[in-house]
């Protein structure tokens, strides 16, 4: 028997997304990808601070990033149910090649930080259009059965490329003479998993046959509202975010709170992901969720608490601890938001509804950014992050209150559609 074939209530098999050869070929690129994403958007960070010292430059980022992605993915998402999303995410992945390699020449000339701005927009742009097709395919290569083991491991492995991208574009900084090389290492990232994604096969789906008006547009949105799990989820996701987010700000405290360089900040940067890797293997050797709603609150509570923590210490042993605990529970609720979503919404839809999660993320991550970076300039950065975390607890306690059907969800079951043909 294979994983495709193995029912739910068989004994777990925490390598069955392992035994799946597309996925492997998907993972594998996936890690390539996304580790050469962190190297970018690290070294970016790190040269914009350099020029300007300036937190609400940091936040500015955040705002080049987002506000691309919030105009284009309603459209990117009709494309992704309309069209095949295994081309679009090959033609995205070469897209961010394209871009990493502009961001070498901006670098090696020494190019104005509107430049920066600039193709930063450019960057989100292909984003755009990336997320909802890559989220929307993948259940096309996994079946529903063994899928929290798959976005367990995609998660692990978005972790692992985060501890690593960062880490490595902080030293690669450190020694180098020159930060223009760090980017070439994004841009034969994402080409090897333009080529991996190129080489598999995904089974056939139904699509999306209509055309692109403001109510097919809408679609995603409007089932997302009836679904009302899947809305708690991704406004709780984005919410707790734009309050709770310290990493736009990990820049300032490497320099001036922690007294290191950039290596402190590559390390700073990856410590979540270390937290959040090491909770994706714990969640690869447990079975589905039994209580799905009161994990995902609670996960979202401790990571507001090591938000907390991370906002007061002055000790880098303490702020690395802080950022592991706080990743490793939002490892939890990124793990239940993304099977509930694609488990609950058909596949004709799963482009639209991938675009507004693309959309809530980007302004969760980019928005809230952009409001640390704000309240940082006005009134430092440690009144930035304590205050956003406990506005995450707020936030928290107002959507379990305002929404008791996540509160009281228990498994997360794939939603019933007929076979093609």
């Amino acid at each position: 028997m294979t994983a495709a074939d193995r029912q739910p209530d068989e004994p777990h098999d925490p390598f069955a997304a392992l035994r799946l050869p597309d996925y492997r070929r998907f993972a594998a690129g996936f890690l390539f990808g996304s580790t050469g994403l962190q190297v970018m958007n690290t070294a970016v960070a790190w040269e914009v601070w350099e020029r300007t010292h300036d937190p609400l430059a940091l936040g500015i980022m955040g705002l080049c990033r987002a506000l691309p992605v919030v105009l284009l993915a309603l459209p990117a998402g009709h494309l992704a149910d309309a069209r095949d999303r295994r081309s679009i995410v090959v033609a995205t992945q070469a897209g961010f090649a394209a871009v990493a390699v502009a961001f070498a020449l901006l670098s090696a000339n020494d190019a104005p930080v509107w430049a920066f701005y600039a193709l930063l927009a450019v960057s989100a742009v292909v984003r755009a259009f990336n997320g909802p097709a890559r989220q929307g395919y993948l259940p096309l290569i996994a079946p529903p059965a063994i899928f929290q083991n798959v976005v367990t491991y995609q998660s692990g492995i978005f972790q692992a490329a985060a501890i690593a991208g960062p880490i490595g574009a902080g030293l690669l900084i450190a020694w180098l003479p020159a930060t223009w090389p760090v980017y070439l290492v994004t841009a034969a990232g994402c080409a090897v998993f333009a080529v991996a994604v190129a080489a598999t096969r995904p089974r056939s789906a139904p699509r999306s046959a209509g055309a692109l008006t403001p109510s097919a547009m809408l679609a995603g949105l409007s089932h997302m509202w009836r679904e009302r799990p899947v809305f708690g989820a991704i406004l709780l996701d984005m919410l707790a975010v734009i309050f709770g987010g310290a990493t736009a700000l990990l820049p300032q405290y490497a320099d001036e709170i922690l007294g290191g360089g950039p290596q402190l900040h590559g390390i700073l940067r990856a410590s979540p992901y270390m937290g959040a890797l090491l909770m994706a293997g714990l969640l690869a050797f447990r079975p589905r969720f039994r209580n799905a709603g009161p994990a995902l609150l609670w996960s979202v509570v401790a990571f507001a608490a090591a938000t907390i923590v991370f906002g007061v210490s002055t000790a880098p042993w303490l702020s690395v601890l802080a950022l592991a605990v706080a990743g490793a529970a939002d490892n939890v609720s990124v793990v239940i938001r993304h099977v509930l979503v694609q488990m609950r919404t058909p596949n004709a839809l799963r482009g639209r509804v991938g675009a507004v999660n693309t959309m809530f993320i980007e302004c969760s991550n980019e928005l809230g950014g952009f409001e640390s970076g704000l309240v940082a300039r006005f009134f430092g950065p440690v009144a930035s992050v304590v205050s956003g975390g406990i506005g995450t607890v707020v936030v928290v306690a107002g959507i379990a209150w305002g929404l008791p059907q996540l509160r009281r969800l228990r498994r997360i079951e794939p939603i019933h559609e007929p076979e093609p043909g």
